[in-house]
C-alpha cells in the first residue's frame, strides 16, 4: 500500500474494493476512528462529523504535531472533515441529509446517546431503509453492563484476559496495546459492516450492527477459554505454556541488554534446538513437569544470556527455528520485514508537512489499499460537503452564524 497504490495505478483511479461506499462517522476516540480509516483505505468516502472548534477531542492527546496530535494523524487519513453541532436542529438535519444517501453509519456513543439526540438507528433507518447503523460500545447495548462507563482495561479485565498477563507474585498488568478498543472495537466493526454490506446485497436492507469491545475480546480468548470450558483449567498468568510457563515459548534477555523471542511448541522444531545448542542435558520433553521445567528454563536463560540478541536470532533463523527480535519502536520501523511489506508510509499535509503513517495490513492483488487523503484539518470539508447537500452560500453562512457548523 501506497499513495499510488500496491499495483502503480495513481490514487484518483476508483481501483478499490469499497469504491462508492460513503460511510458517516459519528465517534471520538480510537475504534470507530480506526475502523473508519480502515474502509476508507479500502476506498469509502468517510464522512468525519466532528464538534465545531474542538472536533474530535483525540486531536489534543501530546505529543502534539504544528496543530493535531500525532495519535489523530496516525489514526483518521481517507477522510473528510465536517464540524456539525449535533445538539442544534439545524446541525441533526445535517446529519440526516447526509444518511439519506450514504450506506453506513458508524457511532460511538455510550448506549442511548444517540437515541436522545434523534440519530440513533430506528430514527434514521426511517430515512434510509438500506442504512447500515454499527454501533460502537464498551459492553453493547443490552446486558446488566450495558451503561457501565469504561476504557480498554475495564473490557479486557471482564472478559479475563488481564489474568494472563500476571505472573507469580505478581498481580495483574496493564497491557501496552489497546487489545480491546481496537482488536475487540475497530476489527470487529470492519468485520460486521462488511457483512453487513454484503447482506444488503442480497436482501435490500440494511441492519443494525452492535459492536460489544467487550464481546470481541472475549472472542480473542479461545485459547485459553477452551482448557476452561473443557478441562475445568483455570489459567495462571505466567504458568500456561503459551503465557510466560513454559521454557520453548518465551522471551530470554541477551548479552546486550535485548532480548528474543522464542515460540516453540511442536516437538521437532524444540528437538532441534537442542541439537543446535548441542546441549543433550535440556530436557527431552518440550513441557515436561513444573519443577524440571523451571530448572530448564534458566538453563536457557543462562544460554542466551551468552550473546548479543542480533546473533541469537541470525543463529535461530539459520537452524529454522521460530524465534525473533523484541524490537524497539525504532527498529521495529526500520525492520526488513517490515519495510518490504510498506507498513510504514508518509502523506503529506497541508499543516503538519510529511505525516508517517502505519500501512495498511492486508495486501490485495486487485483493489490495494491507498491513501487518498491526508488526515483532515478540522472542518476542512464543510463548505463542501454542505454545498454538496443543496445548501448555497447564505445558507452556510446562517449556519456559521448560529454555530450549527
Amino acid at each position: 500500500m501506497n499513495s499510488k497504490g500496491a499495483t502503480g495505478k495513481t490514487a484518483g483511479q476508483d481501483k478499490t474494493a469499497l469504491g462508492g461506499i460513503r460511510i458517516i462517522e459519528l465517534s471520538r476516540l480510537l475504534p470507530g476512528g480506526l475502523a473508519t480509516q480502515m474502509l476508507g483505505d479500502l476506498g469509502a468516502d468517510v464522512i468525519k462529523v466532528e464538534q465545531p472548534v474542538v472536533g474530535d477531542y483525540t486531536r489534543a492527546f501530546p505529543p502534539m504535531g504544528k496543530q493535531d496530535s500525532g495519535f489523530f494523524l496516525v489514526g483518521n487519513r481517507n477522510k473528510r472533515s465536517i464540524t456539525v453541532d449535533l445538539k442544534s436542529e439545524a446541525g441533526k438535519e445535517i446529519v440526516r441529509k447526509l444518511v439519506a444517501e450514504s450506506d453506513v453509519v458508524v457511532e460511538g456513543f455510550r448506549p442511548g446517546v444517540a437515541d436522545r439526540l434523534g440519530l440513533g438507528y430506528e430514527a434514521l433507518k426511517a430515512l434510509n431503509p438500506g442504512l447500515i447503523y454499527c454501533s460502537i460500545s464498551g459492553y453493547g447495548q443490552d446486558g446488566p453492563y450495558r451503561d457501565v462507563p469504561g476504557h480498554d482495561m475495564n473490557y479486557l479485565g471482564i472478559t479475563g484476559m488481564l489474568q494472563l498477563t500476571s505472573r507469580p507474585g505478581i498481580g495483574p498488568q496493564v497491557p501496552g496495546p489497546l487489545i480491546a478498543d481496537i482488536g475487540g472495537g475497530s476489527m470487529m466493526a470492519v468485520f460486521g459492516i462488511l457483512a453487513a454490506l454484503m447482506a444488503r446485497q442480497k436482501s435490500g436492507v440494511g441492519q443494525f450492527v452492535d459492536v460489544s469491545m467487550t464481546d470481541g475480546s472475549m472472542h480473542f480468548m479461545h485459547s485459553h477459554a477452551s482448557n476452561y470450558l473443557l478441562a475445568g483449567e483455570e489459567p495462571t498468568g505466567g504458568e500456561h505454556r503459551i503465557a510466560g510457563g513454559s521454557m520453548p515459548y518465551n522471551i530470554y534477555r541477551c548479552a546486550d541488554g535485548k532480548y528474543l523471542t522464542l515460540g516453540i511448541i511442536e516437538d521437532h522444531f524444540w528437538q532441534r534446538l537442542r541439537k543446535a545448542l548441542g546441549r543433550d542435558d535440556l530436557p527431552e520433553d518440550p513441557f515436561p513437569a513444573r519443577a524440571e521445567m523451571e530448572k530448564a528454563k534458566a538453563v536457557l536463560g543462562d544460554i542466551f544470556a551468552g550473546k548479543p540478541r542480533d546473533e541469537w536470532v541470525k543463529f535461530l533463523w539459520e537452524h529454522d527455528l521460530p524465534a525473533g527480535p523484541v524490537n524497539s519502536f525504532a527498529e521495529a520501523f526500520r525492520d526488513p520485514q517490515m519495510v518490504a511489506r510498506e507498513m510504514l508510509l508518509h502523506v503529506d499535509h497541508p499543516v503538519e508537512g510529511k505525516v508517517p503513517q502505519i500501512g495498511f495490513p492486508v495486501k490485495f492483488s486487485e483493489t490495494p489499499g491507498q491513501i487518498t487523503r491526508h488526515p483532515p484539518v478540522l472542518g476542512e470539508h464543510t463548505d463542501e460537503v454542505l454545498e454538496s447537500l443543496g445548501y448555497d452560500d447564505e445558507a452556510i453562512e446562517v449556519l456559521k452564524a448560529e454555530k450549527a457548523v
